[in-house]
């Protein structure tokens, strides 16, 4: 499968991602829409690594990518346990996700 394909993939996954962050209110879909431009960047990374795999002699030429690609996955991970965590302790003290509301909070 070529790589212009993965690279039209991610570069809907992320265009989704940015409409998501910039229009919604809700916080747990703003959270969600920044993990779906963290994962289009994932798909490129290994996408370029499988591509260089294949265009160099050497068999472990493209496992770098990947390495980086495990090490965003730990901290997209990290990042959605302290993400969440924030959600739900707004929602207990304002009920509401809506981030218009934290905004006014500030005053």
């Amino acid at each position: 499968m070529p790589v212009n394909y993965y690279i039209f993939l991610a570069l809907a996954l992320f265009c989704i991602g940015v409409i998501g962050v910039l229009t919604r209110r809700n916080a747990i879909i703003i959270f969600m829409c920044i993990e779906l431009m963290l994962n289009a960047a994932n798909l490129l990374l290994v996408a370029f690594s499988k591509l260089q795999t294949h265009s160099s002699q050497l068999p472990t030429a493209g496992s770098d990518a990947q390495i980086f690609v495990f090490f965003i996955m730990v901290v997209a991970a990290a990042e959605v346990s302290v993400g969440l965590a924030i959600i739900v302790m707004m929602y207990r003290n304002t009920h509401s996700v809506d981030v218009n509301f934290l905004n006014r909070l500030k005053n």
